[in-house]
């Protein structure tokens, strides 16, 4: 094989690689006109999300403010399309204060239905146990 060759399909492997090992940056944007049924909640928030496709690993900083009470939950729901819902997929431990930071392995299911864009992540409280603010998670 020529020496030119050779170093075009290693630099290519090399960059496929390093591409198929970064973060995907995702967000999910907040609000309780999202929620299904929709409320007036006054409640907004954003989570901002890293997903490593290499490794499955799921990180997110979820923020939020101005909700009716204390959060009692958050979750990643799923597999939804927004305007429907879905049951719990990944929990966000430590959701009672703003910012919760956490992170989670994502099954093979999970995670295509994360890069689909069917995962929303939901804030729940006593006023609104179904949710209060909800967001779809995007690219």
């Amino acid at each position: 094989m020529n020496k030119a060759l050779f170093a075009t399909l290693a630099l290519g492997a090399a960059v496929a690689f390093a591409g198929s090992a970064s973060a995907e940056k995702l967000k999910a944007t907040l609000d309780g006109k999202s929620e299904v049924p929709a409320n007036a909640s006054a409640g907004t928030g954003t989570a901002d999300i890293d997903y490593d496709a290499a490794s499955k690993k799921l990180s997110w900083k979820l923020t939020y403010s101005g909700l009716s009470g204390p959060a009692t939950a958050a979750h990643f729901h799923g597999p939804a399309e927004p305007g429907k819902n879905a049951g719990v997929m990944v929990p966000i431990p430590g959701a009672a204060n703003s910012p919760a930071e956490g992170s989670a392995t994502l099954t093979d299911a999970q995670a295509s239905d994360l890069l689909a864009g069917k995962l929303y992540v939901n804030v729940h409280t006593a006023a609104n146990p179904g949710g209060e603010i909800r967001g779809q998670v995007t690219k």
